[in-house]
């Protein structure tokens, strides 16, 4: 196993090839995103085996993957004549080992499921002539089929692979240069001061430090791990239900794939396939994160009325100086990357790179002062370490993603699909939500959030278009509802990493999760019942109004299933929660 030095080495290498790409001028795409996806085979196939037999598998990978990714990006002048069209047999293998290679980073990353979607499209793309009835395909010749997907600025190559490395790789450089620091101190430091002296005062110190955290994590695991690990312990010491205090740090640490700038690269997904600046969708879908966590919030003072929920004592709280010093870390790099997007309107990408210059500048400093040699080297390790690590754990999902995507594209089955919801749902509006609500909760169960939504958006957005919705409604729609599946049972990745946390069965930490995140469900609907919620930067006055009013509903919602009240009360309370999402719009 190499050394880690030899780690931190390569992830400077993978993050110095993403900076050059942003400040070099145009670099085809049939090299960058190749060589993209050759940083990220080590990462997948080395730095993560655990045995022998993964480690010198891994490297047979590696070496084949390695070299069919140069060779694209060699040959990238005459595979571009070729039009995705393969004319040589020693092609046909190349292609193959690409896409074989791409689908087992992918399951050495992330596990089975997405692989095997992927796989079973790639098996539709070459077979599905022989499927009868409307869902087969005339078929696609074998060389255009595989040369699509791999030696044309398609498939594996696509838009979703080219947002991975033009700017989902950027801001994960960026979240790693302030991991590294204090930045995660001064969010928790913030959240102390801010919340720690309420009535359920650690479980809001959660919300508000898994909000500040998720902007730059965009992983709903790394939040609960992170933020977790502080507090839980404090959470449970203070006499908290083990079931709560799980639930709060799940749900509270799955707002973070909402919360911009960062939500999990789905914004940056967002941009290429809507065509809508990231800064229009970074204010879209601002307010709606807000009332998320609002909901969590009130969920918390609903639990206050059943549990002595304490406050955070006194002397665990942050003096004033140390908070704003330790705040500084996150806010410094902040304000420079919205300077840099809402100033002189920067591309995302070249704003995130000046914050990522202010954030490396304070790896030098801790909240004493300057830090010592040692202290400044281990932080240079984790930046390497960490960005390279999670710039291939992305680029490996994107890349796997892409193949259902060019497949759906190639074979017109992504259109069958999006006419039988419109048929299933009768040509009606609420019917078509509710099919692909669905849909996108079962999907998400099984693979990542972004790429369900990428699979989701790609069959249902059509429809939902089709059937009235404006592309930025259902792309937000759908993002959110692939974002379920975090914590519905039965496949709930936060709980269950909060309920080992806390030693709690996991189903109490999910029972609890559901009524607290009762936002995820609700507020996705809001946004079609109240168009206004996301038009922030065209309609603030009415964003805004129409944000309050669903604040209430979710504030009488939150009562009603938590709160002690008796039974009439819950009703009434209910009810007039539905009445102010669904029963008028603003």
């Amino acid at each position: 196993m190499p050394s880690k030095y030899f780690w931190t080495g390569f992830g400077f290498i993978s993050i110095i090839f993403h900076l050059t790409l942003i400040f070099s001028g145009l670099v085809p795409n049939l090299v960058s995103r190749p060589l993209h996806m050759a940083l990220a085979l080590p990462w997948a196939f080395i730095f993560l085996s655990n045995t022998p037999l993964q480690r010198y598998t891994g490297y047979l990978f590696t070496l084949l993957g390695l070299a069919a990714t140069f060779w694209v990006a060699y040959n990238a002048d005459v595979l571009s004549d070729q039009y995705g069209y393969i004319s040589q047999n020693y092609q046909l293998w190349i292609a193959a080992t690409l896409l074989f290679c791409v689908l087992e980073m992918a399951r050495r990353c992330i596990g089975w499921p997405l692989p095997m979607v992927a796989a079973i499209a790639l098996f539709y793309g070459l077979f599905g002539q022989h499927v009868p009835g409307e869902f087969g395909h005339p078929g696609t010749p074998i060389g255009s089929f595989l040369g699509t997907l791999t030696i044309a600025e398609g498939g594996i190559w696509g838009k979703l692979t080219g947002v991975s490395v033009s700017i989902v790789a950027i801001f994960v450089i960026f979240g790693a240069v302030l991991n590294a620091g204090e930045a995660g101190q001064g969010f928790m430091n913030l959240a102390l001061t801010a919340a720690g002296r309420l009535k359920g005062g650690a479980a809001k110190v959660s919300v508000i430090s898994s909000a500040l955290f998720g902007s730059i994590s965009g992983s709903a695991s790394a939040n609960v791990a992170s933020t977790g690990a502080i507090t839980l312990p404090a959470m449970t010491k203070l006499g908290y239900p083990k079931s709560l205090a799980g639930a709060t740090e799940a749900v509270a640490s799955s707002g973070g794939q909402i919360m911009p700038p960062l939500m999990g690269a789905g914004a940056f997904v967002m941009v290429e396939l809507t065509g809508i600046p990231y800064q229009s969708i970074m204010l879209a879908a601002i307010l709606p994160a807000i009332l998320y966590f609002w909901a969590v919030w009130v969920g918390i003072d609903a639990f206050a009325l059943r549990y002595n929920l304490k406050a955070v004592s006194k002397d665990q709280q942050p003096s004033r100086r140390n908070l704003l010093i330790t705040c500084s870390f996150f806010m410094v790099p902040f304000s420079l990357l919205l300077w840099g997007m809402f100033g002189p309107a920067y591309t995302p990408q070249f704003a995130a790179s000046i914050a990522i210059l202010g954030g490396a500048l304070l790896l030098f400093f801790n909240s004493k002062g300057l830090s010592n040699k040692q202290e400044f080297l281990n932080r240079i390790e984790d930046v390497g370490t960490n960005a390279g690590k999670q710039i291939a754990m992305i680029a490996s999902i994107i890349l796997c993603a892409s193949i259902v995507v060019g497949v759906l594209s190639i074979t017109g089955l992504g259109v069958k699909i999006t006419s039988l919801i419109i048929s299933g749902s009768s040509g009606m509006l609420w019917p078509a939500i509710l099919l692909t609500a669905i849909a996108c909760l079962i999907l998400g169960m099984e693979v990542p959030t972004t790429a369900a939504y990428v699979i989701c958006i790609s069959v249902a957005g059509p429809a939902l278009s089709q059937l009235g919705l404006s592309p930025l409604q259902a792309h937000l729609f759908v993002f959110w509802f692939a974002l379920l599946s975090t914590i519905t049972p039965p496949v709930c990745g936060s709980v269950f990493i909060a309920a080992g946390m806390v030693k709690e069965n996991w189903l109490k930490v999910a029972g609890t999760a559901m009524m607290l995140g009762v936002g995820l469900y609700l507020i996705p609907l809001a946004m079609i019942a109240n168009p206004s919620l996301i038009q922030l930067g065209n309609s603030p006055f009415l964003a805004i109004l129409s944000a309050l009013k669903i604040a209430l509903a979710l504030y009488f919602i939150s009562m009603a299933l938590i709160a002690p009240f008796k039974k009439i009360k819950r009703a009434l309370y209910l009810l007039i929660g539905i009445v102010l999402i669904f029963g008028f719009s603003i």
